[in-house]
């Protein structure tokens, strides 16, 4: 005959404590008239064939149909009416837990049309206080099966439903700085915790208190932060990179060098990236290239002509309009690139940036097709 237990309970709750099970081994054995002693801010949760059944609120409890209802009719369907029972009690720690920490890892990115590389990465943390709403409900998710389930062991799911819900609140915001994204912290702090209410409540859960330092920008390198972009936003900024490093020097002989560097730079990257990186590194150097020679090109026509050659100080053609009229696909990309390079040194607002590169994307079409 299996040992009984006539008496449940669980006073010696840990301060991180979610979920503990009686017996810690699993399988108890108990019948009809046992007690269960359940404490202040506690819920006892019933298990029987991994299913959470029956629950207990505070209080001393006389087992029988009467408090154990879906319990009974198993054993009356099992046993034929008769006990003991085989089943796992799990007590619930109701208590709340105040100041749980948080952080953005990983960061959130915020993009920021026209500004720099056109994306930041938004780093800061805070304070959650949190607690089991629905002991039922809790135990399905997370205590079913565990000897015992502390606040660490649920803490990166927690984390992780945190920051997409502020990356998606930041999103919506049409914030496009750091600045921005300050200014809408104390509105977000109130609907992330309404709306996070709303999805812990699928777990059983309940956040009482949301709180967060102000955003601050995390300062990575350009190879770094191809982990948050995707490939196509990464050559993006691969180019515009380039485009800066070229804008920074004002002569043509500057600008070639810029390439130069550029060109470098990008087959000792492409050597340690990924195949598709690699390829996009490889494009990349065939246009410096091309640039490189078109420039060339200028110059030597200027000097067939009797004109005095662009110093090494001279600026760059201030305009995309004055190269010449563009005949292939590569001398538009040329034009487009130093669209780039003009945006990102602000010789051009972004409108006329827009317009330009509309225009030119237009041709590069005719001349595909």
């Amino acid at each position: 005959m299996p040992r009984i237990i006539d008496v449940i309970d669980h006073t010696v709750v840990a301060d991180d404590e979610l979920v503990y099970r009686v017996p810690q081994e699993g399988g108890g054995d108990f019948r009809m008239g046992s007690q269960c002693i359940v404490n202040e801010s506690q819920a006892a949760v019933f298990v029987r064939s991994g299913e959470a059944l029956d629950a207990l609120k505070p209080g001393r409890h006389t087992l029988s149909t009467a408090n154990l209802p879906l319990i009974s009719g198993l054993i009356g369907l099992a046993t034929s009416g008769r006990t003991p029972f085989t089943a796992d009690v799990y007590y619930v720690n109701l208590k709340d837990m105040p100041a749980v920490p948080w952080g953005t890892n990983p960061p959130i990115l915020l993009e920021t049309p026209g500004r720099g590389v056109g994306v930041v990465l938004l780093i800061t943390h805070g304070v959650i206080d949190i607690g089991i709403d629905d002991p039922v409900r809790f135990v399905k998710q997370y205590g079913v099966g565990k000897p015992v389930l502390r606040l660490r062991d649920i803490k990166d799911r927690i984390q992780a439903m945190l920051i997409g819900e502020i990356s998606d609140l930041l999103s919506n915001s049409g914030a496009q700085s750091v600045p921005d994204a300050n200014k809408l912290l104390s509105d977000l702090e109130g609907a992330a915790l309404a709306k996070l209410n709303d999805k812990f409540a699928a777990l059983g859960m309940r956040i009482k208190a949301f709180e967060s330092n102000p955003f601050t920008a995390k300062e990575v390198s350009l190879d770094e932060l191809r982990n948050y972009v995707t490939l196509e936003t990464y050559e993006r900024l691969q180019r515009l990179n380039i485009a800066q490093k070229a804008a920074e020097n004002t002569g043509a002989g500057g600008a070639l060098a810029s390439a130069g560097v550029g060109f470098g730079v990008g087959q000792q990257m492409g050597a340690t990236m990924n195949p598709d990186v690699a390829e996009m590194q490889r494009q990349m150097a065939q246009q410096q290239q091309m640039m490189q020679q078109m420039m060339m090109n200028m110059m030597n026509q200027q000097a067939q002509a009797g004109q005095p050659a662009a110093a090494p100080s001279a600026p760059a053609p201030a305009a995309p309009a004055a190269a010449p009229n563009p005949q292939t696909k590569a001398e538009v990309q040329v034009l487009l690139d130093q669209l780039d390079a003009k945006l990102v040194s602000g010789e051009i607002s972004e409108a006329v940036y827009n317009r330009l590169v509309e225009k030119w994307t237009a041709r590069m079409n005719e001349l595909t097709s």
